[in-house]
């Protein structure tokens, strides 16, 4: 089963999920890339959004509930959400193993990236989260305030070299997350990044971007003009 959740509300950009992202709304990225390997009935979105339905439907996704105002809020946990869905279609007698949840707000995603993130979640795995290398090593980069207010390295007191010299360290892209369903209901958790066995699917920078700011935006915008990423390959 594919969860899109794109509730309504947004403070940092009104009506994020329906605002045109390259002269189409934001949302049409994520459910053109779910209907690129799934069937409309196999895609589950959970909004508050009668705008974000009615996007759905033209793409041939019908939308059989509305999320209810308790989980449609900036405090609404994920985890909740997700368990909600899966309530949701088992009392229609509709059961999955495993969820691949797409966030609206990560846009940019090849083909590829899904087909090999599925792949990737084998019996032994919990969670696949997609990420990126992160240019902010605390091997090399960060520093924080010891109890005296002196800057110390992150980690890693032994790097002092070149930045090619430390390991890689890898930053949540929000993109992909494919999550075991009897993990999701049986584990006590509020993210389903405290699962026990979680693996990386490492995407490239450009097709990492998370739309959380309009600088975000805007960057977004330059991607798409200058034709630096090539969706749906």
């Amino acid at each position: 089963m594919v969860v899109i959740p794109a509730r309504g509300g947004s403070k940092r950009i009104p009506g994020k999920n329906v605002k045109p992202l390259g002269g189409k709304p934001l949302i049409d990225y994520t459910l053109e890339a779910a209907l690129g390997i799934f069937t409309g009935d196999q895609i589950c979105i959970t909004t508050d959004d009668e705008r974000i339905v009615e996007r759905a439907k033209e793409k041939g996704i019908e939308v059989p509930f509305l999320r209810p105002p308790a989980l449609a809020t900036d405090e609404s946990n994920m985890v909740d959400v997700l368990k909600h869905c899966v309530a949701f279609y088992e009392e229609k007698n509709r059961e999955f193993e495993n969820i691949l949840l797409l966030q609206p707000t990560s846009p940019f995603r090849k083909k590829s990236d899904l087909v090999n993130a599925l792949k990737s979640f084998t019996e032994d795995v919990d969670l696949v989260a997609s990420v990126f290398v992160t240019k902010s090593n605390p091997y090399y980069l960060l520093y924080e305030e010891d109890q005296q207010g002196w800057l110390k390295k992150s980690k890693g007191e032994k790097f002092f070299g070149r930045a090619q010299d430390v390991p890689d360290v890898y930053e949540l892209n929000g993109s992909v997350f494919v999550i075991r369903i009897t993990t999701l209901k049986t584990f006590p958790c509020t993210s389903v990044l405290q699962f026990p066995r979680v693996k990386k699917y490492v995407m490239d920078e450009y097709y990492s971007v998370d739309l959380d700011t309009e600088i975000d935006w805007e960057f977004a915008e330059f991607l798409l003009n200058k034709k630096l990423i090539s969706l749906y390959e």
